[in-house]
């Protein structure tokens, strides 16, 4: 019985000195630093997906230009070929990238009005109105204190009048469809975080306008164009990256 008693000692004092040398061998042992959490940032989406749509108005003074003047008939060619000024009008659309902007305006140019020498001076006049709709690109040059210069070229159609034929000069009223073009430069300066103040330069061609042969004869203007100032208003639908 005795016996029994010492060996069941023995094998407690045995587990015990076990559980304490895995204890103390545990404390020993240097603890790891917990797995570091790496945060996962959204993908940015494309530039043009994520919308850099802006709506855009403008309004121009316009300084309008004629080559020269050439009349069917038997009267001479006008001469002293010249416009008034005008205004234009122009609302649009479009969508912005990184570094270049594209957009579609449609533009009023109000009548202008002519005035040529056939017979005597000033005595032909006449009034070049036009609608003209535009698809636009633009190159962005950089931003620098939330100015940001810009180039660009466009191209469309124009519903051009040519109307109020007074004098000596053969041909009657004509409104036709032109091929027109653009080129223009200016600054863009964000004001808010999605509102661009435009101020820019637009020449615009509306190529030759001719008046209805009315039996007498017809007139030319060759190389209608114009140069423009312009001031008007984007507005995006997202925040600017100018304005940051």
């Amino acid at each position: 019985m005795t016996s029994c008693h010492r060996v069941g000692s023995t094998l407690w004092l045995a587990l015990g000195a076990v559980l304490f040398a895995h204890a103390a061998s545990a404390a020993d042992m240097p603890r790891l630093p917990p797995p570091a959490v790496i945060p996962i940032e959204p993908i940015a989406p494309l530039s043009w997906l994520a919308g850099g749509w802006y709506l855009r108005g403008d309004i121009g003074y316009r300084m309008p230009t004629v080559d020269s003047a050439e009349i069917t008939g038997p009267f001479p060619d006008p001469s002293g070929n010249k416009f008034g000024k005008g205004l234009t009008l122009s609302a649009g659309a479009g969508i912005k990238t990184s570094w270049m902007r594209t957009d579609f305006t449609l533009d009023y140019i109000s009548p202008t009005k002519y005035t040529g020498s056939v017979l005597a001076a000033n005595d032909t006049t006449a009034n070049v109105s036009a609608l003209t709709g535009l698809f636009n690109g633009y190159f962005d040059l950089g931003t620098w204190y939330r100015l940001t210069p810009y180039v660009g070229g466009g191209a469309g159609v124009g519903y051009v009048g040519l109307t109020d034929l007074k004098g000596p000069a053969p041909g009657a009223d004509n409104s036709q469809w032109k091929f027109v073009w653009a080129g223009m430069a200016g600054v863009g300066l964000a004001i808010s975080p999605n509102v661009i103040v435009d101020v820019g330069y637009r020449y615009l061609n509306l190529g030759d306008l001719h008046t209805v042969n009315n039996g007498a004869g017809s007139m030319t203007l060759n190389n209608v164009a114009g140069h423009e100032v312009r001031v008007g208003l984007r507005w995006s639908f997202n925040d600017l990256r100018e304005y940051r």
